[in-house]
């Protein structure tokens, strides 16, 4: 890559700007994650979810939901099975039934590789000045060795078959509020009651440039894709400002429900440009944590959508 400085600005305009930077600026696609497919279905509450959330999201009813999953990198003609498209999203926007509407941003990554929107910035700016005329080591080079999380989290994915063999994970923390005001902090996963599945490197990079948009939408034309959406809760103790950092596998997991994927959107391009998921937009009986990496995403994926709807 030729070398890289961030441009003047917020952070989030500077980690769009380094986006822009590896992987060019393209008319109406996102930043990063710019290759998906806009899929339909409906979310309902386990019995037992009510009484870690108030959240009328919980309320047993069937819900409407809109979900993205999508390739990494800014690159909207990336091969699916390349290295690069990993770690692959997984975006969940519930229409609940007042009206609002709550976001879910996860991704494959088991974990975030830094802790802030800042450590972020400078992995972007290292992997950019880290072309094949950099001096040795690299600046990336440099970087993960200063920050041993990095690799480590950038080693917990591969390629699935499927986008509905994938689990998908949320690095943030949050917190449940329950009808007396109980808190209990948490983080979100979604796991396909059918199993991951992975290909190695070779065989995936023998697919299709596309298999995984394809596919989606031929295993929907056969039957419901189904997620189990769940809830990891923290110990007393456990932090939750630093998504770098995973809690122990040990700690209580929670079914809050299941996500009934049933179609694929007649326009996807379309339905997707106009689409923006915020990791911040919450509803009553969930709120943030003290994980600063929150409104970075929320700035950074706003600055995005203003650039793609321009």
């Amino acid at each position: 890559m030729p070398g890289a400085r961030a441009a003047d600005g917020t952070t989030a305009e500077q980690t769009v700007a380094a986006m822009n930077t590896l992987w060019g600026s393209h008319a109406g696609y996102r930043a990063n994650h710019a290759k998906g497919v806009v899929v339909e279905g409906s979310f309902t509450a386990a019995p037992d979810a009510a009484t870690l959330s108030k959240a009328s999201l919980f309320d047993g009813k069937p819900v409407p939901v809109t979900v993205r999953f999508s390739d990494s990198t800014g690159l909207p003609t990336l091969p699916d099975g390349s290295g690069p498209a990993n770690p692959h999203g997984m975006s969940v926007k519930f229409k609940l039934a007042d009206g609002g509407e709550m976001d879910l941003v996860t991704n494959s990554l088991k974990y975030f590789p830094v802790a802030t929107g800042e450590e972020f910035l400078e992995l972007l700016t290292a992997i950019a000045r880290s072309g094949p005329d950099a001096a040795k080591p690299t600046p990336v080079e440099r970087f993960m060795a200063s920050h041993p999380s990095a690799p480590k989290a950038f080693a917990t994915v591969q390629t699935p078959s499927s986008f509905s063999r994938e689990a998908y994970h949320g690095i943030d923390a949050f917190v449940f509020v329950d009808a007396k005001g109980k808190k209990q902090p948490f983080r979100f996963h979604l796991v396909p009651p059918a199993g991951t599945e992975y290909l190695g490197a070779d065989e995936a990079a023998k697919r299709a440039p596309n298999f995984l948009m394809e596919d989606i939408s031929t295993v929907l034309g056969k039957a419901p894709v189904t997620f189990s959406l769940q809830a990891q809760l923290a110990d007393p103790g456990d932090q939750t400002k630093d998504p770098s950092q995973p809690w122990p596998d040990d700690r209580k997991t929670v079914t809050m429900g299941t996500i009934t994927l049933t179609k694929t959107v007649p326009d996807s391009d379309a339905a997707q440009k106009a689409l923006l998921f915020m990791p911040g937009n919450l509803t009553d009986g969930i709120e943030v944590s003290d994980d600063p990496l929150i409104d970075a995403r929320n700035q950074a994926y706003a600055v995005s959508f203003g650039k793609r709807s321009q």
